[in-house]
Parts: structure tokens; sequence; C-alpha cells
């Protein structure tokens, strides 16, 4: 493993941002951490990346302990943070030129990089615009080419597309499989559920504490009893009259309705419940989604 975590933890007062992690990522492999915010998903890459002094545990990046040797860690690591951290009054060469001084390429070695960079991110055609003017998704693609610039094998990705068109989230994804695919190993974290789907692993974090880890096929298999949708908007008046009808809860999904009923509840037995309360009946059976496990297991 590339990456080891064992027990990490990380407390503010008495607030414990991240308690007792346990996190392994090896290469060619893409994991993604989701959780709410103030999950210690951000305390957890910040640990990582030897920005905070974490209280106890351990982590290690390719051997290395970050603590106690984070000079051999740093050749190793690429770390993009949540904000847009780059210079905003240079251009995107201007920006990945400066972060290839911050890390001591020669002028032989950034030309190399450069092209390759370009070649992926696509930015190569707006070398010379100032990164204020980029698009979010261009923004993005600039930073994280800015942390791919001295060729590291661990990446941290804390949130890169949060905000970012849906278009751009995709493109966004096909590199980092590309970074996958040619020996890097990726840990990314996200808010949404459908890029969670994507990851090779998943592990989904609340209050500092993991409460799942594997495939997120898999995952899905953790949901406990039976999902339905009800295809109506989540008014409040319709959210609290099936939240009357006992045995069920009703979620918000988008512009409709998530319905969790035991086990052995039947479609035919909801809308009759359904209709007896005086609510609409225009519901079909679901098959569990990573976000309904999520929610089952936060409210657990």
């Amino acid at each position: 493993m590339i990456v080891e975590v064992r027990k990490l933890t990380k407390s503010y007062g008495k607030i414990k941002a991240v308690d007792s992690i346990d996190l392994d990522l090896d290469e060619h492999e893409i994991i993604a951490v989701a959780g709410p915010d103030g999950a210690g998903k951000t305390t957890l890459f910040r640990s990582l990346a030897g920005l905070v002094d974490f209280d106890s545990g351990e982590a290690r990046i390719a051997g290395h302990d970050v603590k106690r040797a984070f000079d051999e860690v740093k050749p190793l690591l690429g770390y993009m943070p949540q904000s847009f951290s780059l210079y905003t009054d240079l251009t995107v060469e201007e920006n990945l030129r400066f972060y290839a001084g911050l890390f001591g390429l020669s002028s032989r070695q950034f030309a190399a990089r450069k092209e390759r960079l370009y070649e992926f991110s696509a930015l190569g055609p707006f070398a010379r615009r100032r990164a204020g003017h980029l698009s979010g998704g261009m923004k993005q693609k600039l930073a994280l080419s800015c942390a791919l610039v001295h060729d590291p094998k661990v990446f941290l990705l804390d949130e890169p597309t949060t905000g970012v068109d849906p278009l751009s989230r995709r493109q966004f994804w096909d590199i980092l499989f590309s970074l996958r695919n040619s020996g890097c190993a990726v840990l990314v974290s996200t808010p949404y559920m459908d890029e969670v789907g994507l990851a090779d692993r998943a592990v989904l974090v609340h209050q500092g504490r993991k409460l799942v880890e594997g495939k997120p096929s898999n995952i899905t298999g953790c949901f406990h009893g039976t999902v339905f949708r009800l295809r109506r908007a989540p008014t409040v008046d319709l959210m609290a009259g099936i939240g009357r009808i006992p045995g069920i809860s009703a979620r918000r999904f988008g512009s409709s309705i998530h319905v969790y009923a035991p086990a052995d509840y039947t479609i035919d037995r909801l809308a009759s419940d359904l209709r007896t309360a005086g609510l609409p009946t225009d519901i079909e059976s679901l098959s569990p989604e990573l976000e309904d496990v999520f929610v089952q297991m936060m409210e657990a």
C-alpha cells in the first residue's frame, strides 16, 4: 500500500474532527471519501498533506512517516485544496512555471511536463489567459495541473468538482481515470454520490468516523429495508403526512421523495396506506442508491 493510515485522530477543542480513521490506498486505485459538511474530510486530507498536526495515530506515504519524514513525503505528494488557491493575475503557463520552480524542476523538465499537462487538461489553447478569467471547470483543471507538475505518485483532492458544471465534472473524472491507469494513487473527497459511484472504493464518513468502506456496488447492499419513490414534489405537508404512517419514513431526493419501509413492505401495501392517509399514490419500487445507504447510516 502506498498510503497507510492507522487510528488517525484530530480534535479542535471538544470537537473530534477525525475520529480514529483507518485507511489504505494502493497504486492504480481511486478512493472517494464522501460525507456532509463537517464530517472531517478536509481535516483528514490536510493531515495527510502535512498541513495539520494530527493528535494521534499514524500516517505513512510510500513507507515514510508523514509527521517525522515529510521531506521524503513531499516529492511524492500532490495536493489540491478545496478552494481555488492559484494566482489569478498570472496566466495559465505562469502558474505552472511558478509551481514547477517550487519543486525545483529545470527548464527542460518543465517544458516536457508542460506539454503533457496541456495534452490531458486541454488547457494548451488558454496558456496565455489569466487564471482569474478561466471558467470554473478550467480553474480546477489548472489547479490539478499545478499539483501534478512535479509528477507525484499520490494525489489528494479535496472536493475538486464542487460548483463545477456536470460536463466539466465528467471531464475532470476522465483525467482522474487516466492518472489511475498510469499507476497513480488518488484519494478524492466529494459531496456528489454519482462521483462516489465512479471510484474503485468508497469511504462514507460522518462526524469524523468511518461509517462504511468498500466497492460502491457492494455498499448499496448495506441498506436495510425497501425503497420506493413517490413522484411528487417534497412539500412540507406531504413529507409530514408520510411520516405519520407507522413504520415508514420519507426523505427528499431532488424533485421527488424516497420512502423507506421495512423489507417485507410491498408496493401495494404502501399504496393502500398512502390512499388511506389521503396522500398521492404514484409510487414505484427502487433499488437502494448510495445516498439511501448514507442517509440511513447517518440516522442510525
